[in-house]
């Protein structure tokens, strides 16, 4: 269908609909009356156009006949077509809402407030009406403008409100004349309106906090009383019924434990809530969370401190169970349990609107901490997100964002029937053609073509997500069987269906399987524990009886289950993930320090859900990338150092899991083991001497530098290899002491700071310990200071090769020399971390699993690191990042060939 150009004679709106009403003879006596009207109020141009052919006045009584609301705002304020004539929908609505955003004007009272909040409403809704309609507005700029609408609104009530209680002495505002800068209060726009996806008949769900640092009211303790009573009256401002109709129903139960607490909370009470109490369903709900009245920067602030409770550092899949349970008791308590067009809800219902977001939310808990580009609050730009890293494929993600829209214009369409919060499609067949005709569709027929395949496209990509068998029988005929295992393990049917799949001993393994039910493992404790591993069990009974021997297959998986200490989430994530027990078979066969290392920490199997699991081996660029946004949310100077032993023991598990897998080969293992040393090493360094700086200072003009040597050094680390270091040190020759509170003579602070670094890496924490580390081979033995200064070392002075005394390496070959090791244990050395002392580069008595005989073989290679060698930067260390004095200047230092000293940089610091 053509496009109706804008102007000519008619409306500057454009677009291709043609809709047409329901009854010809009820629109022909609208537009008999709208031109009466027209005429009566001198508007010349409606006139004419109302008296004319012209298209848009066809299309215009069509909206009239079928929308009762559009009808009633076009013959209260019929000058407002009249300004179509003239001017664009959008220049109109883009300067109603810029009005808005001026309100309150001087003198100002609540009443005339109201009134032009109303009647800005009014426009603006029959401004985007009619674009919609015509098909000049998507449905992506309708939800913008009704957004950016809402949010003028909610500011100019409450920059109201502030001035009020200010001029009545109540609070005192730091810039009366601005209300809301550094105010402390401010309103989070929350669900549609914090996304900029409002619809034309939504609540508007918004959380009122504030600062009680700013100390507005005299008494702190007055401060929720009379915040309170301020957003009460907000509320009515913008919710009350008059004359001139209403602004937007406003739902403030979002709030934290809105049962509890008052209407305005402060962000104290709120951060204390989410921390201890806050749910699944309150961390999808703050996805979408914008701060837009009141004090911006400290709602930003507020967000920034609540990201660790939405954004967590390991992939969540327990929270797509809670948002699937949620869902659930939505379809239970609404009767949603069918698709279908008539009396169907487009927003709950199956296949409805709230499916898609949910399909997009679930993944963004799950995946958000680790990739922020993830963190979006518009739901399409989630699924192109989503699309973008690899989390779901470009098709899914193109046909859920088409459907989505097409949703939220027939959602639109009942709306405007009759300005109610309604999502549901009529089952009058009048009603149901007019909502047809409102979105686009020639009839119901129409709409149901376009619709119902929609629905049913959305049902099935969010039960894909969910349950693979959402609404249908189990493929496999035994499933049910296998799941009674959990209530007895004597079950003659299971036991059958244990032997059908190849099990030699069903017997004992059933009694094993029912074993897990009986909650005797700490990850079967908790009934959502039992009821998880219930759900899952077919899947994972039949993934290990693919194995060769599957009966020392599942037993291996009971061992692993014993030394799990909790279950919750890796039943979930098998449950979402149920190809993922293949790759688990095999590593708990086959790879048994693989094997202990997820029942230690079973987090480390989220690195194998990266959608690039199969597809890359990290470089160095792309690792620092990966750490500095997963570092970014750390809270203080302990989760950093949680992180990077999460980031690092997920990092090497990934390459014994991808070289079981075969996408890594043996003589890249050092090379992948070593990046992440790098990487890890480069973060770790700045992190402690910025702790330290906090209680020592600085040493003017200090500058540090990390050498890796032996296996590091040459870019040959195994997965048990632990790391060996000399870190040197330069700065200001008149410098006497740090300037800290507490200074630290230079020789004294390097070497402290050299301590914490061993103690940063070594200390056992709950996510383990990052490296076993070794300083043995620093220039000055293990009798001498732990950090060694550079102009001290003899090569650094100018010399061709660097004497490392007693504990030098032979070059290249990670070696030590035996002179160096006669009559001395390593265990003597202060800096040598508290574990047990290894043999210098030889790794053949650590037996183990796949990874570390791969490792090995990939050691008993030449080192292919050619292409760093002979590198130096300005610090003059090869391969070293680079350093500069505190002005700024590049102050080279010189060392040891590559070759001679077998070292490599790792990183220096100012």
């Amino acid at each position: 269908m053509a496009e109706i150009l804008a102007g000519e004679g008619g409306f500057l709106i454009g677009g291709a609909n043609q809709p047409r009403p329901l009854d010809a003879e009820t629109a022909r006596r609208w537009r008999a009356d709208l031109l009466r009207l027209a005429s009566e109020r001198g508007l010349e141009n409606l006139d004419r156009l109302l008296s004319g052919d012209h298209p848009d006045a066809d299309r215009l009584v069509a909206v009239l006949e079928l929308s009762p609301h559009l009808n009633a705002i076009v013959f209260k304020d019929p000058e407002w077509l009249e300004e179509l004539t003239k001017r664009s929908s959008a220049e109109l609505t883009l300067e109603t809402i810029e009005t808005v955003t001026r309100l309150p004007g001087d003198g100002e009272t609540e009443q005339t407030l109201m009134a032009a909040l109303r009647q800005a409403r009014r426009r603006v809704a029959l401004l985007l009406g009619l674009a919609d309609v015509f098909g000049a507005a998507t449905p992506d700029v309708t939800t913008r403008m009704l957004s950016d609408f809402a949010a003028a609104a909610v500011g100019a009530a409450l920059n109201f409100c502030l001035r009020d209680l200010h001029a009545r002495g109540k609070i005192a505002l730091p810039y009366p004349q601005e209300p809301e800068r550094d105010c402390g209060v401010f309103v989070l726009g929350m669900g549609k309106l914090g996304a900029h996806e409002l619809n034309y008949s939504s609540d508007i769900d918004i959380i009122v906090l504030y600062d009680e640092a700013n100390g507005l009211t005299g008494d702190p303790l007055d401060a929720p009383e009379t915040l309170s009573r301020m957003v009460r009256r907000l509320t009515r401002i913008l919710a009350e019924r008059t004359g001139d109709g209403y602004v937007a129903r406003v739902d403030l139960r979002l709030r934290p434990d809105p049962g509890a607490t008052p209407v305005a909370v402060s962000t104290a009470m709120a951060l204390t809530y989410y921390e201890g109490s806050g749910r699944d369903w309150e961390r999808a709900a703050m996805i979408k969370a914008r701060p837009l009245a009141g004090d911006i920067e400290a709602g930003e602030r507020f967000l920034k401190e609540i990201t660790p409770f939405v954004w967590r550092k390991y992939l969540d899949f327990a929270a797509v169970a809670a948002i699937e349970e949620m869902k659930q008791r939505i379809d239970r308590h609404r009767g949603f349990d069918t698709v279908g067009l008539k009396g169907h809800n487009v927003k709950l219902g199956r296949g409805g609107i709230r499916e898609i977001e949910f399909f997009a939310q679930a993944q963004q808990l799950i995946a958000g901490g680790r990739a922020p580009k993830l963190r979006q609050r518009r739901t399409d730009d989630a699924l192109a997100e989503l699309a973008s890293v690899g989390w779901i494929d470009a098709e899914t993600a193109r046909t859920l964002t088409e459907d989505y829209w097409l949703l939220r214009r027939v959602e639109h369409a009942i709306q405007m029937l009759a300005d109610e919060q309604s999502h549901t499609l009529p089952e009058d067949s009048s009603k149901l053609r007019a909502v047809a005709r409102l979105a686009g569709f020639a009839d119901e027929a129409a709409l149901g073509e376009g619709l119902l395949p929609c629905l049913e496209r959305v049902d099935r990509r969010f039960g894909r997500l969910f349950t693979e068998t959402r609404g249908a029988p189990s493929l496999r005929p035994d499933d049910d069987a296998l799941r009674r295992l959990a209530r007895s393990g004597d079950d003659g049917e299971a036991t059958a269906a244990l032997t059908a799949l190849g099990y030699a001993r069903p017997e004992d393994i059933a009694r094993v399987v029912h074993g897990w039910a009986l909650g005797r493992y700490k990850a079967t404790l908790t009934s959502t524990a039992r009821a998880r591993l219930t759900e899952v069990l077919p899947t994972l009974i039949a993934a290990f009886a693919k194995a060769p021997d599957p009966d020392n297959a599942l037993m291996a998986f009971d061992r692993f289950l014993a030394g799990l200490p909790s279950g919750i989430q890796f039943f979930s994530l098998i449950a979402s993930n149920p190809k993922i027990l293949e790759l688990l078979a095999d590593v708990i066969t086959s790879a048994p320090a693989l094997r202990e290392t997820i029942a230690a920490r079973p987090h480390v199997f989220d690195a194998l859900l990266d959608p690039a699991f199969l597809g890359e081996v990290p470089t160095r660029s792309l690792l620092r990338e990966r750490l500095s946004a997963f570092l970014g949310l750390a809270r203080d100077y302990e989760d950093v150092l949680g992180r990077l032993r999460i980031f690092a023991s997920e990092q090497r598990f990934l390459v014994g899991a991808r070289m079981l897998s075969g996408i890594v080969e043996a003589d890249e293992v050092g090379a992948a083991f070593s990046n992440i040393a790098d990487v890890v090493l480069e973060a770790t360094l700045p992190a402690v001497e910025a702790e330290f700086a906090l209680t020592h200072g600085r040493v003017p003009g200090a500058r540090t530098a990390l050498l890796g040597m032996g296996r590091l050094g040459s870019r040959e680390l195994t997965a048990s290899s632990d790391v060996d270091l000399i870190l040197f040190y330069d700065h200001d020759e008149a410098a006497e002491s740090s300037d800290g509170k507490r200074p630290l003579a230079p020789s004294a602070y390097f070497a402290r700071l050299t301590q914490r670094l061993i103690a940063a890496m070594t200390a056992p924490m709950r996510e383990g310990i990052l490296y076993d580390v070794d300083f043995r081979l620093r220039p000055s033995g293990n009798k001498g200071p732990l950090a060694t200064e550079a102009r001290r070392v003899p090569a650094l002075s100018g010399r061709r090769s660097l004497d490392l005394g007693t504990d030098g390496i032979d070059a290249g070959s990670g070696r030590r020399r035996r002179a160096g090791l006669r009559g001395r244990s390593r265990r003597d050395d202060p800096c040598r971390s508290g574990r047990t002392a290894r043999g210098g580069g030889n790794d053949e008595g650590r037996r183990g699993d796949a990874s570390a005989h791969r490792s090995r073989q990939a050691a008993a290679r030449p080192a292919r690191s050619q292409a760093s060698a002979g590198r130096a930067d300005r610090f003059g260390i090869p391969g070293t990042v680079g350093a500069s004095d505190r002005q700024g200047r590049s102050r080279p230092l010189r060392c040891a060939e590559r070759g001679r000293a077998g070292g490599r940089g790792l990183r220096s610091r100012r």
